[in-house]
C-alpha cells in the first residue's frame, strides 16, 4: 500500500480512460488516413481536400455509427465514393477495408509507465475503465492489454456525457465528490466529469482527433505522464470539488454496451 499524507484517500474510485491513456490509438488513425489521402488523391478532382472531407463526414455519421475503426473505415468509404463522384474503383475500396483489417487485429501497444502505474493505483483505490468506441474490438483491446484484472469495472460506452458518468456512478455507487476520472482528453474524460462535481485529471497525448478539442477556462488538473498519476493521488488528501452546473445537459444519450463482472 501506498503511503498518504493525511490517511484516507481522496477518491474511493479512480477511473482510467484506455485509448490513448493506457496504449497508442490516434497515431495509428493519423497514419492510416495519410494512407488514405495518398491512395485517392488520383481519384479527385483538383481543390479537392480530402481531410476536410473525411473530418465531416465522421462528425455526420458519429450518430449514426458512433466512434472506434469500423465507424472510421464507414466513413472512408463514404467519403471515397462522393468526393470522386461515385468512380473511385473497387481495388481502393478493398484497400480501404484491408486498413480496418489491419487497424482492428494490431497489437496492443501501451504507453510508457502505464503497467507500474495501473498496478500501483489499484493497490490503494478501486479502480475502473470506462471508454469509448467498438465493443468488440475494444473488449480485445482490454483483454489482451495485459491489465484487465487491476479493474473492479469496465464501461464501453457510445459517448462520455455528463448522463453517461452520473449513470455510472449510480451503477458503482460512489458519490461524484469521491470520484475521479483519468484520461486524454479534455472533452470526454474532463469537462463531463467537472459538470457533474467529479474530480478530473488530463494526462495529454501527442496527438488529439479534432473533434475531441475543446476551449476551457484552463482550471484543469495535468499531469505530463501516467508514470506522475500514482504520486499525485498519493498526495492528495481533499480537493475541492465543482458543483454540478445547473441546466446542462448531455448532447447524447448513452448507453453502457458492457461492463465486466467485478474483480474478486
Amino acid at each position: 500500500m501506498r503511503a498518504r499524507r493525511g490517511g484516507r484517500a481522496a477518491f474511493d474510485v479512480v477511473a482510467l480512460d484506455a485509448d490513448d491513456t493506457l496504449w497508442h490509438s490516434e497515431d495509428t488513425f493519423v497514419d492510416v488516413e495519410n494512407r488514405f489521402v495518398e491512395l485517392m488523391t488520383p481519384h479527385v478532382p483538383d481543390g479537392v481536400d480530402l481531410r476536410d472531407a473525411l473530418r465531416a463526414t465522421e462528425i455526420a455519421n458519429l450518430s449514426v455509427s458512433g466512434y472506434g475503426v469500423k465507424a472510421f473505415v464507414l466513413s472512408m468509404i463514404e467519403c471515397a465514393i462522393t468526393s470522386s463522384g461515385s468512380t473511385v474503383p473497387a481495388t481502393v475500396i478493398s484497400e480501404l477495408l484491408g486498413f480496418a483489417h489491419q487497424m482492428l487485429t494490431e497489437q496492443v501497444r501501451l504507453l510508457d509507465g502505464v503497467p507500474e502505474a495501473v498496478e500501483a493505483v489499484a493497490a490503494d483505490h478501486r479502480l475502473i475503465l470506462i471508454t469509448k468506441g467498438d465493443l468488440i474490438h475494444q473488449q480485445r483491446k482490454i483483454t489482451t492489454s495485459g491489465l484487465a484484472h487491476h479493474f473492479h469495472h469496465v464501461e464501453i460506452v457510445n459517448e462520455k456525457d455528463t448522463e453517461t458518468y452520473a449513470r455510472i456512478l449510480e451503477t458503482i455507487g460512489v458519490p461524484a465528490e469521491r470520484f475521479c476520472m483519468v484520461g486524454n482528453s479534455i472533452r470526454s474524460d474532463v469537462l463531463p466529469v467537472l459538470a457533474i462535481g467529479g474530480h478530473a485529471v488530463h494526462i495529454p497525448y501527442h496527438v488529439t482527433w479534432e473533434h475531441e478539442h475543446v476551449d476551457h477556462d484552463g482550471d484543469v488538473v495535468e499531469l505530463a505522464s501516467i508514470s506522475m498519476l500514482p504520486d499525485y493521488l498519493a498526495t492528495v488528501v481533499s480537493v475541492p470539488s465543482r458543483a454540478p452546473e445547473r441546466g446542462r445537459s448531455a448532447d447524447h444519450h448513452s448507453t453502457s454496451a458492457w461492463s465486466s463482472t467485478p474483480k474478486a
